[in-house]
């Protein structure tokens, strides 16, 4: 199993576990003797150091990381390739998406007073024309390190090319300090976040149909993608 995701101007990360039956115990333990090799869109392959730890901006795990950071640009693509001594390999290949920029980030309260007073937040952007979009609406309060407290995948198939605004409900407190992020997604990871969604849905549901998680890397399972997005912070007054 294999999870990275890139970003503009950061060390490239990578977790790399291995399944286990579905009725099996949790298994801490890391796959041994296993390769991470990253090709950058220069087309130089750079080796990732075996360096398990936590990543304290985001609480994610990794097994493997790059010495430098990597620079990458819309329509860049990378490649990856995981590799061990048993034979198993698994490969996987990004490009990013184009950025698309947050026209404006807003805020309004209700009309309630005292504790009942609570304000929406309301992110506004231009869709492309000329592409099929694929977004992904976060927002989060007081740190990204954290669950967000909105989430959800759209694409565009009813507004192609118009403007869009993405909201909350009425959930936001005054003072509250909150993190608004827009990301642009490809096709392939917005398949993967809905699968994960899909499979989280069905899980002890005995009406649901199963759902299989729709990688995108071939050999195992997993996500490779480069993250594309803007984020503003707010701080409601």
């Amino acid at each position: 199993m294999v999870e990275s995701y890139l970003e503009n101007n950061r060390f490239p990360r990578v977790s790399v576990t291995e399944s286990v039956p579905y009725l099996s115990a949790p298994d801490a333990g890391l796959p041994q003797g296993v390769k991470v090799v990253l090709t950058l869109p220069s087309g130089r392959r750079d080796t990732l150091l075996y360096a398990p730890a936590i990543n304290p901006n985001t609480n994610k795990g990794y097994t493997h990381t790059g010495r430098t950071r990597i620079s990458a640009r819309p329509g860049d693509t990378f490649k990856l390739e995981v590799y061990d001594t048993q034979g198993r390999r698994v490969t996987g290949s990004a490009t990013m998406p184009a950025t698309v920029p947050l026209d404006s980030v807003e805020y309004k309260y209700n009309d309630l007073t005292g504790s009942q007073r609570m304000a929406y937040v309301l992110a506004s952007f231009r869709d492309p024309a000329a592409t099929v979009d694929f977004y992904r609406f976060q927002v989060h309060k007081r740190s990204v390190s954290t669950d967000p407290e909105v989430e959800y995948t759209v694409e565009d198939r009813l507004s192609n090319g118009q403007p869009l605004s993405l909201g909350t409900s009425y959930q936001f407190s005054p003072k509250d300090t909150v993190f608004v992020t827009l990301y642009h997604l490809d096709r392939p990871y917005f398949q993967f976040l809905q699968s994960v969604q899909d499979a989280r849905n069905s899980n002890g549901n005995p009406f649901a149909q199963p759902s299989a998680i729709k990688s995108t890397v071939e050999g195992g399972i997993g996500i490779f993608t480069i993250l594309s997005y803007q984020r503003q912070r707010l701080i409601l007054k």
